[in-house]
């Protein structure tokens, strides 16, 4: 991972697991071996994490949105029935 950690690219880590998955790359899914490398790792995750969470908020608030117009337009069907 010769990298710098970046927190504004979410796919970063994935992109390092793909890079390190090549056969001259070793074993991208190894534990690592340091401290510094175990707290990096970490915060990787937890901006994957976060990254993930708000999709998921959003998608969340799509999905009530697109319920809310579907009851509304049942009920302004039945209204001109």
């Amino acid at each position: 991972m010769s990298q710098e950690f970046n927190p504004n690219d979410p796919f970063a880590l994935l992109r390092q697991f793909w890079q390190g998955a090549t056969p001259s790359g070793g074993q991208p899914f190894m534990p690592p071996m340091s401290e510094e490398e175990v707290g990096r790792k970490i915060a990787e995750l937890k901006v994957v994490e976060g990254w993930l969470t708000m999709n998921m908020g959003m998608l969340a608030m799509q999905i009530k949105t697109l319920e809310m117009q579907q009851a509304a337009l049942v009920a302004l069907k039945r209204k001109d029935a």
